[in-house]
C-alpha cells in the first residue's frame, strides 16, 4: 500500500470513527495513529488475529446481544477513559468503499455525554486505487485475509483525517452518529464529485 495522509490528526483524547473496507484498514490507521480498536467480539477467539487484537487494547463487542449494549457501553467509556485513541468503524461491517452503509448509534452513547473531554475524529479511508481489497460477499475471514494481503502489486489508499467536533456540544448519540456520517459523505461526495 501506498498511503497518503491527508489533514492532521489528533494525537489524544480522540475517539475516530471511520468507514471500513478491509483488513488493510486496521494495520493503515494503527501505524499512524497507534489507537485502540472497536471489534465485534467474535475476532477474540481467532487463531493469532484475536492475540495481537488483546495486545493492541481492542474493545471486543457483541453485534449479536442486544441487552449488553449498557455493558458495553460502560466498557468502552473506560477503555475512553484510559487510552488516548479508539478507532470505531460505526457501519458495523465493511462496504466496497463507493459509499457509506448505515451506520449503528448505539455506541455513540458512549460519547453522549463523553467519559472525559474528548474529540471526534472522523475519517475518511480511500481505497480508490484497491477496491478489490474490501472484503465483500460469501467468503469467510481467513479467505479476505489471504486474498488482500496477496494480492500482487500495490495500491494508493488515502487517509482523510477530517475536522473535528466536540461530542458534548451535540448531546444525544443519534445526532453525533448523524454528525460523523455527514462529515463523511460531505468528503467523499466532494473528492468524487
Amino acid at each position: 500500500m501506498r498511503v497518503k495522509v491527508h489533514g492532521s490528526r489528533l494525537k489524544r483524547d480522540v475517539f475516530f470513527a471511520a468507514n471500513h473496507i478491509s483488513w488493510h484498514d486496521i494495520p493503515v490507521l494503527g501505524g499512524l495513529t497507534g489507537t485502540a480498536f472497536v471489534a465485534q467480539d467474535g475476532v477474540r477467539k481467532w487463531p493469532i488475529i484475536g492475540w495481537l487484537a488483546a495486545l493492541n487494547g481492542t474493545i471486543f463487542v457483541s453485534r449479536t446481544d442486544k441487552q449488553s449494549v449498557g455493558g458495553q457501553i460502560a466498557e468502552l467509556r473506560a477503555a475512553i477513559a484510559e487510552n488516548w485513541s479508539v478507532t470505531h468503524f460505526p457501519e458495523g461491517t465493511t462496504s466496497d468503499g463507493t459509499g457509506l452503509l448505515p451506520f449503528k448509534p448505539s455506541l455513540f452513547a458512549t460519547l453522549a455525554p463523553p467519559p472525559k473531554p474528548i474529540m471526534i475524529q472522523p475519517v475518511w479511508l480511500d481505497f480508490s486505487g484497491g477496491r478489490d481489497v474490501a472484503w465483500l460477499g460469501e467468503e469467510t475471514g481467513w479467505e479476505s485475509a489471504w486474498r488482500a494481503f496477496t494480492r500482487p502489486g500495490s495500491f494508493k489508499v488515502g487517509v482523510h483525517f477530517l475536522e473535528a467536533f466536540d461530542p458534548a456540544l451535540i448531546g444525544c448519540r443519534k445526532q453525533v452518529c448523524a454528525e460523523v456520517r455527514n462529515r463523511l459523505l460531505a468528503a467523499m461526495q466532494a473528492d468524487h464529485g
